[in-house]
């Protein structure tokens, strides 16, 4: 089975091409994801992972995902070859997305735009709720 499961920050605005023999939307991206341990005495650390969308995934990454957003990400890893003109072969690894969705909180997407990536990365901690959760102990306020 070949199956990743991403969740991170993207390093730059998705790159959006079409390709030549059949016209096909294809966006790329980068994202940095956080390594679940740290070291003590060291910062955080992240890997930077290339995304790839196509199709309508692809138009939907390219329209709504900015550098800086926290996404979510679920496909397949791949790799491929390729020579290049002087006939160096290169390598890439990269996640083949088949599907994508929003991280931030609304209020969190709301100030990315205003924001470096930079000041934005790492700033959502693992757990943290925000001040607008509350527990309610009273099953009065319950829906149903």
């Amino acid at each position: 089975m070949n199956k990743v499961i991403l969740m991170g920050r993207l390093t730059r605005d998705p790159e959006t091409r079409y390709t030549q023999t059949s016209n096909t939307l294809v966006s790329s991206f980068s994202l940095a994801v956080n390594r679940r341990f740290v070291r003590q005495g060291e910062e955080r650390q992240a890997d930077f992972i290339n995304i790839v969308a196509w199709s309508k995934l692809g138009e939907f990454c390219s329209k709504y995902f900015k550098k800086g957003q926290q996404v979510g990400v679920i496909g397949r890893l791949q790799t491929r070859t390729w020579d290049d003109d002087q006939g160096i072969k290169h390598y890439v690894t990269e996640v083949i997305a088949e599907e994508a969705y929003f991280a931030d909180s609304k209020r969190d997407q709301d100030s990315v735009a205003g924001t470096s990536f930079e000041n934005t990365f790492g700033s959502t901690a693992p757990g943290n709720m925000g001040a607008d959760f509350e527990v309610s102990s009273s099953s009065d306020d319950l829906p149903f």
